[in-house]
């Protein structure tokens, strides 16, 4: 018996000892497999991503800062080649003139008064060569968009000397910068300061991701102009109601294209699916930016269809190129990433970033990169000025322009309306035989035989001055008077914002007179168009009566104009 329990108590120790070891197999196995799956988990983490993920925003930010400094450096362009004729030492409006207008209304000292009210650099740079001043900023102004332009990388201190830079110019450039589009591409260049770190230059600069506040003021920006362009035009010209509008825009606008010949002559039921369209673009796909990552991006790409349909069918200087500007905020990486190279570059450092994220080693922001955007709060008058029935358009609400409204187009001329300068050389200009020859804008309509040009987006400012004269009087715009007394002393200035002058090699005209006619496209097809007439005209009257230098003495000495004298370097 004592035998028979022994072993059995050694059989019973047996089963327990097996019983510990399988529990702790058991115990080893399940340990070894939960380290298991965290050690994949982690692997998963570290294996870096194969294309790029929604949500950020540093390709978007490269393409935001390339296509503004694209805007900076045709404005900038434009300011080199025809500053100096509008408002230099010797231009139509100098700005040394309406800068000591300034100083005297202020008080005759150049401090914060004057800084307020004309905010530019001007103020403290020589006033001896304001030539060379304005030329100065200009070139400077294109060597750092042309930089950011290429590089695609910039940082604050270069994109706010461009902004300075060219808020110095429109602020003294008077009657030649008073468009709309020069407070949107400030407003859109102040935004665009605040999308960079403050010294860093790099395409993806890892320690300053792009605010997501700057994205979301660019996409506010493109809502607020599309909506008040919507409002303006319901609010304003009944065509727009009446789905007419359409049938007069392409010839009545301000510098048609060879494009607006054509698209002028589609039929009636197009130009009602235009309107249609416009209103739908204007007044209706804005508020898909609300909508979520989809639809917000359904909005940038038919704001972007749309302006690219304006470029198509006018000369609205780079008012449409800029609109486009703030419709890529609307896209992030993961829809951007087809315009870069693949492996390489922006693109791959991108994903490398998106890859440290997911495995939880996103680098800390560097301090002082996230600089609050001021912009959504400036922005309650404009929106009160949206909601209103007296709705203005393309006005600022501050001197610095950070904030403005805009609109265009919010009434159609019907007909279309050109002042044509000519000069004669008979000393009588009220004899019948007197010979009297026409001077070239650069693009506005003159000769009949001339092809409208295409010239977005580039700008000549005294060809849009020249359409607004147009429907107005001559007393209205007198710089039109001045722009004769220039002609008749053939003076080189001017002469170099015209196409064609008459007298080129030949005496100065004795009288300038300006004429007035009514514009239409001829017909494609017709016995005109075959003869090579794009437009038809047909005299309304005198603009102004024919002057001549002595009979504008008086006249200039008024105004304060220099009186103008008979050049020997004649163009």
């Amino acid at each position: 018996m004592a035998a028979s329990g022994e072993r059995a108590e050694s059989s019973v120790r047996k089963r327990r000892v097996g019983s510990r070891r399988t529990e702790t197999e058991t115990d080893s196995a399940v340990s070894g497999g939960v380290e298991g799956k965290h050690s994949s988990s982690d692997a998963e983490k570290e294996k870096p991503l194969l294309s790029l993920q929604p949500g950020t925003f540093w390709l978007t930010r490269i393409v935001l800062l390339r296509s503004v400094a694209f805007i900076y450096f045709v404005a900038f362009s434009v300011a080199y080649n025809q500053n100096k004729q509008l408002i230099g030492e010797h231009g139509l409006m100098p700005c040394k003139s309406y800068l000591r207008s300034v100083k005297r209304y202020v008080g005759g000292k150049i401090g914060m008064a004057a800084m307020a009210y004309t905010p530019s650099v001007l103020w403290f740079l020589d006033w001896s060569d304001m030539d060379a001043n304005l030329d100065g900023i200009a070139l400077l102004g294109m060597a750092l968009s042309g930089f950011v332009l290429v590089m695609g990388m910039a940082n604050m201190v270069i994109m706010l000397t461009l902004w300075v830079l060219y808020h110095s110019l429109v602020n003294v450039g008077q009657l030649w910068y008073s468009f709309g589009w020069e407070s949107q591409l400030l407003e859109t260049g102040f935004l665009a300061i605040f999308l960079c770190p403050v010294w860093t230059l790099s395409q993806v600069p890892r320690r300053c991701p792009p605010s997501l506040i700057c994205i979301w003021t660019f996409r506010w920006l493109i809502v607020r102009i599309m909506l008040g362009a919507g409002l303006i035009k319901i609010r304003g010209d009944k065509c727009w109601r009446d789905l007419t509008c359409m049938d007069y825009h392409y010839e009545t606008q301000p510098v048609p294209n060879p494009m607006s010949y054509y698209m002028h002559r589609s039929p009636w039921w197009f130009h009602r699916f235009e309107t249609l369209s416009n209103h739908f673009v204007e007044l209706i796909v804005p508020f898909f930016t609300f909508l979520g990552r989809r639809m917000c991006m359904v909005n940038g790409a038919i704001q972007i269809l749309f302006q690219v349909v304006l470029i198509v069918s006018g000369n609205l200087s780079f008012l449409n190129w800029l609109t486009i500007v703030p419709s890529l905020a609307c896209f992030d990486d993961a829809s951007l990433g087809f315009l870069f190279r693949s492996g390489a570059g922006a693109k791959k450092a991108v994903l490398e970033i998106q890859s440290e994220d997911v495995a939880g080693r996103t680098p800390a922001p560097t301090k002082g990169m996230h600089i609050p955007n001021f912009s959504l709060g400036f922005s309650i008058p404009v929106l009160m000025n949206l909601l209103s029935s007296r709705q203005v358009m393309n006005t600022s609400f501050d001197p610095l322009r950070i904030v403005n409204t805009y609109g265009a187009f919010g009434s159609i001329t019907k007909e279309r309306t050109e002042v044509i300068f000519q000069g004669t050389l008979s000393p009588d200009p009220k004899d019948p035989e007197a010979l009297w020859e026409e001077y070239q804008f650069m693009c506005k309509p003159g000769d009949v035989y001339r092809r409208p040009c295409l010239l977005s987006p580039y700008h000549y400012r005294l060809d849009w001055l020249m359409w607004f004269a147009a429907f107005q009087t001559y007393e209205q715009s007198e710089w039109v008077i001045h722009i004769a007394g220039r002609l008749l002393s053939n003076d080189s200035t001017v002469l170099s914002l015209l196409d064609h002058n008459p007298f080129q090699g030949r005496d100065p005209p004795r009288w300038v007179r300006g004429e007035h006619f009514r514009y239409r496209f001829s017909q494609p097809g017709s016995a005109s168009a075959a003869q090579g007439k794009w437009w038809l005209r047909k005299r309304i009257g005198a603009y102004f009566p024919p002057v001549n230098l002595e009979g504008l003495r008086g006249y200039f000495q008024s105004r304060n104009w220099p009186h103008p004298h008979i050049q020997q370097n004649r163009k």
